[in-house]
């Protein structure tokens, strides 16, 4: 007796087979992550679906007053900046007219979390370049 027949039979691996299928196809679509300098907290960088995401170990007001200063040094065109006692945002534009997007969320009066985005889908380099400017700032 075949116990691999008699465990799962033909119908049963046709469903298993499109399910890991489905499984693999939807993984493409979701977008890519990549996280370094640790797994998480202050310091861990995360890229997902376009976006990077920081934690950096100071106040929202330093964040901000840095972002505005490495967005400036990278001369990009301001459109907006808002900024509230609990988070902020600044909209540029680079000299290729790509949106540059980034969120300031206070998560403690000593913590920032930081969300880059650079055009609709994304640009990994460029969004590590405006953090190390951001950071070089601070």
């Amino acid at each position: 007796m075949n116990i691999s027949r008699s465990l799962v039979s033909d119908g049963s691996k046709s469903i298993l087979l499109a399910l890991g299928l489905a499984l693999g196809a939807s993984s493409l679509f979701t977008g890519c992550v990549v996280v370094a300098a640790g797994a998480a907290g202050a310091g861990a960088v995360a890229y997902v679906r376009g976006e990077m995401v920081v934690n950096l170990e100071h106040d929202l007001d330093a964040v901000f007053t840095a972002s505005q200063r490495a967005l400036g040094k990278l001369e990009f065109a301001k459109i907006n900046d808002h900024k509230s006692a609990v988070d902020a945002q600044l909209i540029t534009r680079t000299a290729l007219d790509k949106r540059v997007e980034i969120k300031l969320t206070q998560v403690t009066k000593s913590l920032t979390k930081v969300q880059i985005r650079v055009g609709l889908v994304g640009d990994q380099d460029l969004s590590l370049t405006i953090l190390d400017k951001i950071k070089a700032e601070l």
